[in-house]
């Protein structure tokens, strides 16, 4: 009897298979070198090189990120949600860090801090979900498809066999990774990405595995699923058993989610792109110390994985983009809060980084409906880390080469 299977089905099946592997005939590893899916390679300039891209997740405020304490505007538009100017950490005359970010400003000092202001895109959605379709497939539309790192990902030698391309740290794939063709391995924390042996669960695999329509199109990434998720495993745990740092990580979610890609980075797993988000920047009420909390704990995080790469020799290989679907208003609201704007700053930061202040600030004498006018657009954001740092070239993941990079990598 042929089973039909959806695409949800699929995707839900699919979550039984990675426990079930430990116990799946050897016969079902099919090669996937018979795949006839065909990709150009990247620069072998680029070999070992790391980009870790940091998800803000909500809407993080730019206006209190980097502050402009120069500017009477800002006090006058924020009022109670303004961060006073003498908390505030100095970059230059005119802007400066909110005072939670205080390893971010020895990062600046450093040279090793790029500020890319007013980014975002036109036609602004404010639309969580909206917005970060389009941050995350790099289209100016709602059709669903490839993420902008997956189709990177795509671009990859098939042949090199790394099954650590890239890994996203959580419970669930970050569509930005997704694509129908590479299995990105998922890791919340070592010990849960173990294969596990549960008879009933390998019955269902089998089960999927043998349907007639599951062979088209899906034979070809179940394949390659069952064997990332062997060799990943494996690799993940003997390079965890092989870690040592004296460097202490905040005790968070994301302090130790940094740890586990700091392991995989370190224990030479070959990992392209890493991917981590950290939540909670949608504050329409009591902003204040909410967003201080958050900043201070992507801050201290941050630092920590660094100072661990460096301890280790990786900072020279590892690059660090952060991106958030939005900013706020540039006026506060009356919740002592903001509501979802436009253009925000975004930073990228490490050893290979030439620092400075890119893009153009937005005018607080020029809004539109209280919104910040967007100078930057993030698609050059993501082509300068594309073309300097990854070496694809840029229409192979854009689609166009229209979006010209900002000279901020130093390699």
């Amino acid at each position: 009897m042929s089973v039909l299977i959806s695409r949800r089905n699929f995707l839900k099946a699919s979550a039984v298979l990675v426990p079930a592997l430990a116990t799946m005939p050897m016969v079902f590893r099919r090669t996937v070198a018979a795949s006839n899916l065909e990709s150009p390679r990247t620069q072998s300039s680029t070999s070992g090189r790391t980009l870790l891209v940091v998800q803000m997740a909500g809407g993080n405020d730019g206006l209190n990120t980097i502050v402009p304490y120069s500017d009477g505007r800002y006090y006058d538009l924020r009022g109670p949600v303004s961060i006073p100017e003498s908390d505030v950490l100095h970059l230059n005359d005119e802007v400066g860090f909110h005072p939670s970010l205080a390893e971010f400003k020895k990062f600046w000092d450093d040279g090793m801090l790029a500020i890319i202001e007013g980014v975002g895109y036109p036609n602004q959605s404010y639309s969580h979900f909206e917005s970060m379709h389009i941050w995350q497939t790099a289209i100016g539309n709602s059709t669903p498809g490839k993420g902008w790192l997956g189709k990177y990902f795509e671009t990859l030698d098939k042949s090199q066999a790394k099954v650590f391309h890239g890994m996203a740290v959580g419970k669930v794939l970050p569509p930005e990774c997704s694509t129908p063709h590479l299995p990105i391995p998922v890791v919340e924390n070592v010990s849960g990405y173990q294969l596990q042996s549960d008879p009933s669960r390998t019955i269902a695999m089998l089960d999927l595995y043998n349907s007639s329509s599951l062979r088209s199109p899906y034979s070809v990434l179940l394949d390659e699923t069952v064997q990332t998720a062997v060799s990943t495993s494996q690799s993940l745990k003997e390079a965890s058993q092989g870690y040592q740092s004296s460097v202490e990580y905040p005790t968070t979610p994301f302090g130790e989610g940094l740890r586990l890609l700091a392991k995989a980075i370190v224990g030479n797993l070959g990992i392209k792109v890493g991917h981590i988000t950290i939540g909670g920047f949608d504050t329409h009420a009591t902003q204040l110390g909410e967003q201080a909390v958050l900043l201070q704990t992507f801050s201290q995080g941050i630092h920590a994985f660094y100072q661990d790469l460096k301890e280790h020799g990786k900072d020279h290989e590892v690059t660090i983009m952060t991106w958030s679907e939005f900013g706020r208003r540039a006026k506060s609201n009356a919740s002592v809060g903001t509501d979802h704007g436009s253009a925000a700053p975004l930073f990228i930061f490490g050893t290979p980084v030439t620092g400075g202040l890119y893009g153009q600030r937005p005018d607080l004498g020029n809004l539109d409906d209280d919104n910040l006018i967007f100078t930057t657009d993030f698609r050059r954001v993501y082509a300068t880390v594309l073309e300097q740092w990854l070496g694809v070239p840029i229409e192979a993941v854009l689609g166009s080469n229209d979006f010209l990079p900002l000279p901020i990598i130093n390699v």
